[in-house]
């Protein structure tokens, strides 16, 4: 009998042994399956955006920022009249009373979203009732301060935070920075633990973006195509503006636009960003294009003669004519033909190039390409592939049979009007990370030459010429600057069929400023303007408005009027004179000689705005330059000798009055 009490004895200590060294194992040796049932009973996991970095422009205005907001989410299983509070709920949230108790009616669900990304006001009023089962978590919402500006480049984001368009799309993942999981405690039953309930999220992780775009260059911008589609009766209307030297994205826009912070309520048509994703046929500005190549290849000079065939040329079964009837153009030079625009004249400019050579030249200005822009939805354009019948030649010469983004076209006036390279547009000057602070800036990167620096000098001459009294882009002239670019007026494609759409014309100009030391490339154009159609019209005076604004905001002196020689007196005159709303007679284009002394002034070095400068900041500005330089008084610079923007003399010595 005792024997047996000592069996039972010793089989319950052994039986309690284990059970106590089980415990002792659970307790305190790691098992990765009881962990996950842990946290499955105890913890439900639910996923926050981390503060997205901001968007600034290149001096450091917040285009798009993130601001604190609160996301409602309720525990339906404890909400004790689930009716009720979501009465309270609609009425709050401006939502129907069904679609929030659809979301808490099931008892047996313990969490759920009620709504994110709720102001303060909202959040304040539906904790002051205290009912168990509803709690926020913070989180960052976007808010684009400036509304309509940039819209169509910001981009915007989804309700989960993501980016859809834009920057916000591309840049997305340096942005977004790192997700944030948040875990709802819940007690032994799987109930939560719901206390005050907010999450804090003390330091952004998205990095900064810093854009090399000027925000009040782009609402100027913005202002200028909206008038110009209100005025005109437009569809819509595009604009870009770039840095003549770097190709960097100083203003980009189109109108109609929209209000970021409400971007799903806008038309997609409005939310596109047209300067990169639409292509069309750009009409007489890509004849500056097809003289380029001509003149590279060392086909043509800008005094080549070529006969226009008194306006009308038979080009297989068909007639090339030029815009206006009355234009029977005979002998004219290259330069004359790019002033007038003649049709006649640049169809036989590309017979003598032949359409192997015209296709490769315009390939090499950046057309049917992309460009490498670093925003997304970028198009390629279109240069049809060879071979070419003759009227197809004679059609893509002036800008027909061919398509190319608003982009490509100022990229390609930048390329004549830097001294021949083609540079890869960008707009994202630095990108600065949050947690380091290590900043990442942008390089200029060339993608080829396409001239020669006297080549370029000689293209931008004769664009000069094309702004003269003459030229067909007269409208486009700043006072006290000399302004080269070139006119379009391009017929509509149908999109729903062959051929053209009838009375519909897209009006464009593209052009740069000063063209003796260009500082900005400007291309705009006007889609289906109905009051007026052709670009000297409707975009050269949008140019012109735009380049004044640039050029006096920029603080760039204008030409000083002692110091100009005869073809620069010509373009002050003419400058001062009434603006024409037709074409002048070819006769009063520059002369050759005239054209010479422009192309001297566009390959010439020429003193540099100094004025309001200090003796340091000047030294910095001239340093590297073979310049001499005597210094007068004391101060900040007042005037030089010669005067800014003049030619410089030979030997190479400027004054500087300081006062």
């Amino acid at each position: 009998m005792k024997s047996r009490i000592v069996i039972i004895f010793v089989g319950i200590l052994v039986l309690w042994s284990a059970l106590i060294l089980r415990a002792g194992y659970l307790q305190f040796l790691p098992n990765d399956r009881l962990n996950s049932l842990q946290n499955r009973q105890f913890q439900t996991k639910v996923t926050l955006q981390a503060r997205r970095g901001a968007i600034v422009d290149s001096n450091g205005r917040d285009l798009a920022m993130s601001a604190a907001a609160y996301s409602l989410y309720a525990d339906p299983k404890i909400i004790e009249n689930r009716k009720l509070a979501a009465k309270k709920l609609a009425k709050v949230l401006n939502q129907s009373y069904e679609s929030v108790y659809a979301k808490i009616k099931d008892g047996n669900r313990r969490f759920v979203w009620i709504q994110r990304m709720l102001d303060q006001g909202a959040a304040d009023e539906i904790k002051s009732w205290d009912i168990r089962g509803l709690s926020f978590v913070e989180e960052w919402r976007r808010v684009y301060p400036n509304e309509t500006l940039l819209a169509q480049t910001l981009g915007f984001l989804g309700i989960e935070g993501q980016g859809l368009e834009g920057l916000e799309l591309g840049y997305n993942q340096l942005l977004a920075g790192n997700q944030k999981k948040v875990s709802v405690k819940r007690d032994a039953r799987g109930r939560p633990l719901i206390n005050d309930g907010l999450m804090f999220i003390e330091n952004p992780e998205g990095s900064e973006l810093r854009l090399t775009v000027d925000s009040e260059l782009q609402y100027r911008l913005e202002s200028e195509l909206a008038n110009a589609v209100s005025t005109f009766e437009a569809d819509h209307a595009v604009g870009v503006i770039l840095d003549a030297k770097t190709s960097a994205v100083l203003a980009l826009a189109s109108a109609p636009t929209f209000d970021v912070n409400k971007a799903m309520k806008a038309a997609a048509e409005h939310r596109r960003n047209k300067i990169v994703t639409d292509a069309f046929e750009p009409g007489s500005t890509m004849k500056t294009f097809v003289i380029a190549a001509a003149l590279r290849d060392g086909l043509i000079q800008p005094n080549t003669k070529f006969y226009c065939e008194k306006g009308s040329f038979k080009v297989g079964d068909r007639i090339i004519r030029e815009a206006e009837s009355k234009e029977k153009f005979e002998d004219l030079t290259v330069s004359e033909i790019l002033a007038v625009s003649s049709n006649v004249g640049t169809t036989k400019i590309a017979f003598k190039m032949g359409s192997d050579k015209l296709r490769q030249g315009l390939l090499d200005f950046g057309f049917g390409q992309r460009l490498g822009v670093d925003l997304p939805g970028e198009a390629r354009g279109m240069v049809q592939a060879l071979p070419w019948r003759q009227h197809l030649l004679s059609n893509i010469s002036f800008g027909h049979g061919i398509s190319a983004t608003p982009l490509q076209i100022a990229n390609a006036f930048a390329a004549i009007a830097n001294g021949g390279v083609l540079n890869r547009p960008y707009i994202v000057q630095s990108i600065r990370d949050a947690e380091t602070g290590e900043l990442k800036e942008a390089e200029v990167k060339p993608i080829r030459r396409v001239l020669t620096a006297e080549q370029a000098a000689q293209m931008r001459a004769m664009l000069v010429g094309v702004t003269t009294v003459g030229g067909t882009g007269g409208n486009a002239r700043v006072d006290g600057f000399m302004v080269g670019g070139k006119t379009g007026t391009a017929q509509k494609v149908n999109p729903n069929g062959r051929g053209y759409l009838k009375g519909a014309y897209i009006s464009s100009f593209g052009g740069f400023i000063p063209a003796n030391d260009p500082k900005f490339v400007i291309y705009v154009a006007v889609d289906s303007p109905r009051k007026a159609y052709y670009g000297a019209t409707v975009a050269a005076p949008l140019f012109a408005r735009m380049a004044s604004y640039a050029v006096r905001k920029e603080g760039i002196a204008p030409l000083p009027i002692a110091e100009v020689s005869t073809v620069d007196k010509k373009v002050r005159r003419i400058a001062a004179e009434p603006k024409p709303a037709v074409k002048i007679p070819v006769k009063e284009v520059l002369t050759a000689s005239e054209l010479d002394k422009v192309t001297e002034v566009m390959t010439g070095e020429t003193v540099p705005n100094l004025k309001n400068l200090t003796t340091r900041e000047v030294l910095r500005r001239i340093n590297g330059q073979d310049l001499k330089v005597k210094f007068v008084g004391q101060g900040v610079v007042a005037d030089t000798i010669p005067d800014a923007g003049s030619l410089l003399p030979e030997s190479k010595e400027i004054t500087v009055i300081m006062k």
